[in-house]
């Protein structure tokens, strides 16, 4: 056993205590378990907050991650390189870090210029596009994994191609107590002479702990002594989604059952040494767990290593620890399976004293400090590796390394246009114009940004109370006879009309149909799904491109979370082909267009080819969306090579001068949208330039030289006229630029975590 190491410096990136939940007590665990094992070691650590205020840490920890800014993983980045640690440690799991399946790490990593050594918490077998892509980049970033089971190993080869070489087996620590009967611990909790049945961890469904209630009736029948201790408080991002609706729920079976009377629920989170003792008073542990894709258990290691017998479901870390007359494993969902268990142990008392010893024995090679001289071996090789390879990251970075600097999102004047109506359309300067009243389209635009920043980890209490007040706009403003949306409502609430345009129910589509991709989000799934399946076979019969450009994007994100509804399918296979034949009828080699003349929007027409053309595999589709919107970048650019939108003030008839002015915000949010799905498209860099010379359009970078982009106010001016700049800051125009806004962070976030290295 290693007892001396060069190994100076040491950083632990992850959760970590007070924060409540597995990973932040291993975390806690291993750092100690290290700093006590090897004094001389400094031993720091880099949190990862998941709220604003962050957490009372101790002195330990040095630096600090908020979860969904980017850039402050950048800057830890910095704090590591710059305090010269030899190791870093990273604790994976996908849920704790922002960005796409928890991307945003792999900015940091990539930025790292000593070795990293990275616990992978959870390997999915079916990993989803953007887990895997997360995945193969954790594995090449680092210089060493920790796998913490057989079958770990087994899914980084097969499903994510990790060199065996690079794997390390180190199995979840455990404190270290004595063996001891449980008869010691019991009078502590008031159930001396009792059969005590226990489960532990933080309180989530997926825990399966009404299937051992439901095996309590028949269990009481031969042992009415029987107490079942539920120990833990409910997961805080349950708690925060839902409250105690799972907890109350699990009480109300309990006495539905009538077993209430011998079902504890101790409802708050336990320090360790507690903790020890209700393991110590548990005759038998129980992990009913509903699947099987669980690769580490902290509670079942803890529980199996302290000497409890165990009876579980079989998901992977059980499976593998309970053979050998270790534990008892039963199936997935069924109660009786799980009293049959528990009989067998508490009747047959040989049995289940074997099956703890066993237990025990194998646990003595889990006890932390065990544990802890393992890691600084994978620390060490990590180093041998690190210095054999080396790295590639620069200690500085030119300017055309860095990523472009965006504005600070500012919401202040989207929330003074608003009210508990909806979005007011324009404004007098700066303040909403109560007569102009509200339009569908921009409480679809404003319910839309609000999934954006959603998905970007960047709402609030105050963004989603005005999200609730868009989506309600929108389910009043739709007709449920005629299946159409209404746009325009007078200040008094008062509809103007009985039927809107056909744009305003594509832009409703498009945001409903978001609502729908954000489920399980505070985001108004079920609402969101009715009203866009009512809403859109009528989409099936409009003439206007834009609508059905509109629409396209809506199906797009629908189908990403209910990719099987047919009637969706076939609608977008038909508004496609009608897309695909107006360009067929329009264009020609020196007017690459869908209609005569260029007008309004524009970008949306080749955007929903390429969306479409991407996801449904339609090479045709996919290169004329390009082919168009190239067309249309070149038209759209001055002679200084500025972004130059179609002027409204008369278009652009085929064969006839081009309008230069009023240039609109809207022209330039859509092109935005446009080049990036572009970009996403065909990796091509030079798609998110132009998406990046559209957008600055709004900061200065036009004709006149004059920025749209208000930052005193959080407002978008709405024009950019022949000789000054419109200073009415209406709801289209700030939401185009905050739409904007939104789309080139999500994109900046993609380029900056994804970024691959020279010569890959």
């Amino acid at each position: 056993m290693i007892k001396k190491s060069d190994t100076r410096k040491i950083a632990f990136l992850g959760d970590y205590l007070p924060r409540k939940c597995g990973i932040a007590t291993f975390t806690t665990d291993l750092r100690s378990a290290v700093a006590t094992e090897f004094p001389a070691m400094q031993c720091l650590v880099v949190p990862v907050n998941d709220i604003a205020d962050g957490y009372a840490y101790p002195s330990e920890v040095r630096f600090e991650i908020a979860e969904q800014d980017l850039p402050s993983y950048l800057r830890a980045a910095d704090f590591l390189n710059i305090t010269d640690v030899d190791v870093v440690c990273v604790e994976h799991e996908f849920g704790i870090f922002g960005g796409p399946a928890g991307s945003h790490v792999l900015a940091l990593l990539r930025e790292l210029r000593m070795p990293i050594v990275t616990t992978l918490h959870t390997i999915l077998r079916e990993p989803n596009a953007e887990q895997r892509r997360v995945m193969r980049d954790l594995v090449r970033l680092s210089t060493r994994l920790v796998v913490m089971t057989e079958r770990g190993r087994e899914l980084l080869r097969d499903v994510y191609q990790a060199p065996a070489a690079k794997i390390d087996l180190i199995p979840h620590g455990i404190p270290d107590m004595p063996f001891a009967d449980p008869n010691f611990f019991k009078d502590e909790f008031g159930v001396a002479g009792k059969q005590v049945l226990l489960t532990f961890g933080l309180l989530s469904p997926n825990k399966g702990i009404e299937y051992a209630l439901r095996a309590l009736p028949e269990l009481l029948q031969e042992f009415p002594n029987l107490v079942y201790i539920v120990l833990g408080q409910t997961h805080p991002n349950l708690l925060r989604d839902e409250g105690e609706a799972y907890r109350l729920s699990l009480e109300r079976l309990a006495k539905d059952l009538g077993v209430q009377k011998h079902v504890v629920f101790f409802n708050r989170f336990v320090e360790l040494e507690e903790l020890m003792r209700f393991i110590g008073a548990a005759d038998i542990y129980l992990t009913p767990y509903l699947t099987e894709a669980q690769i580490t258990s902290g509670t079942l290691a803890y529980a199996f290593g302290a000497g409890n017998a165990v009876v579980s479901t079989p998901y992977w870390h059980a499976a593998e620890l309970l053979t050998a007359e270790r534990g008892k494993l039963v199936a997935f969902r069924d109660a009786g399976a799980i009293a049959g268990a528990v009989r067998e142990l508490l009747h047959d008392e040989p049995l289940r004293h074997t099956m703890r010893k066993n237990a025990y024995r194998l646990g003595r090679d889990m006890v932390w400090s065990r544990v802890a001289q393992l890691y600084i071996t994978s620390f060490e090789q990590a180093r041998q590796d690190h210095s054999f390879v080396g790295r590639r990251s620069s200690p500085i970075k030119t300017l055309d390394e860095q990523p472009g600097q965006l504005p600070e999102l500012k919401l202040d004047h989207l929330f003074r246009m608003s009210d508990s109506t909806g979005i007011f359309q324009h404004a007098s300067f700066t303040v909403p114009n109560f007569a102009e009243g509200y339009c569908t389209d921009d409480n679809a635009r404003a319910l839309v940004l609000a999934m954006m920043l959603q998905r970007l980890g960047q709402s609030s209490p105050r963004l989603s109370e005005r999200a609730a007040t868009y989506a309600a706009f929108l389910n009043h403003a739709f007709d449920r006879t005629s299946g159409r949306f209404r746009n325009f409502m007078s200040f008094d609430r008062c509809w103007l009309e009985d039927v809107g345009s056909e744009d305003c129910q594509g832009h409703a589509l498009w945001a409903l149909g978001l609502c729908v991709e954000q489920a399980g989000q505070g985001s108004f799934q079920m609402l969101a799904a009715q009203l866009f399946e009512q809403a859109l076979p009528v989409a099936a019969e409009f003439t206007s491109p834009r609508a059905w450009a509109f629409t396209l994007i809506g199906i797009d994100e629908y189908l990403r979370r209910l990719s099987g509804d047919r009637r969706a399918n076939q609608i977008r296979e038909s508004l496609t082909a009608k897309l695909m034949q107006r360009y067929a009828d329009a264009a020609t080699d020196d007017w690459q267009w869908f209609e005569d003349a260029v007008s309004y929007t524009n970008a949306k027409l080749p955007h929903a080819l390429i969306l479409s053309g991407r996801c449904m595999s339609n090479t045709a589709m996919l290169e004329t969306g390009l082919k168009s919107l190239r067309w249309l970048m070149k038209i759209q650019t001055s002679n200084a090579g500025s972004f130059r939108p179609i002027g409204s003030n008369g278009f652009y008839p085929r064969g006839k001068e081009r309008a230069l002015f009023d240039q609109q915000p809207i022209e330039a949010q859509a092109t935005v949208s446009a080049c990036i799905e572009a970009y996403h498209a065909t990796s091509d860099m030079a798609w998110v330039a132009e998406a990046r010379r559209a957008f600055e359009w709004f900061l200065g970078r036009n004709d006149l030289g004059l920025a749209l982009y208000d930052s005193s106010t959080g407002g978008c001016r709405d024009g950019l006229h022949v000789d000054r700049v419109s200073e009415n800051q209406g709801a289209e125009s700030t939401l185009a630029f905050l739409l904007a806004l939104a789309e080139m962070q999500a994109l900046q976030n993609t380029l900056t975590s994804f970024k691959e290295p020279p010569g890959e």
